[in-house]
């Protein structure tokens, strides 16, 4: 059988947007190459706090969908606001593992601007 982590890991990794992977510590896990470089100019944020990338109105929103994604685990993925400047979607997913229980949370982006790629 194929190591299905590794399919996985090539999916976020390819993918455009930038993807912040935290634990339910908030602490940055992981960051795919969008986000390293997205967020470049703040140095290596694996192992920092989300908590300390936000300002206290998005921190009182995390901790919110947080409490949200725990009340059940049908709660797993929310829209959080529109980036008008950016124009995309932006959506907090739970992460949860195999027996449901919550176990992270990432920042999911969608584009709305139609792709000009070749």
């Amino acid at each position: 059988m194929n190591d299905l982590n590794a399919y996985f890991k090539s999916i976020v990794e390819q993918d455009k947007c930038a993807v912040v992977i935290c634990d339910m510590n908030d602490i940055i896990i992981y960051l795919n190459p969008a986000a390293k470089e997205r967020y470049k100019k703040h140095g290596d944020l694996v192992g920092k706090s989300i908590m300390d990338c936000h300002n206290e109105n998005s921190r009182a929103k995390i901790r919110e969908v947080v409490d949200w994604f725990k009340q059940s685990e049908e709660n797993n993925i929310v829209f959080t606001y529109h980036n008008a400047k950016e124009n995309k979607d932006v959506y907090m997913v739970a992460l949860r593992g195999e027996n449901k229980e919550l176990i992270g949370y990432y920042e999911k982006h969608e584009y709305r601007t139609p792709e000009s790629e070749k």
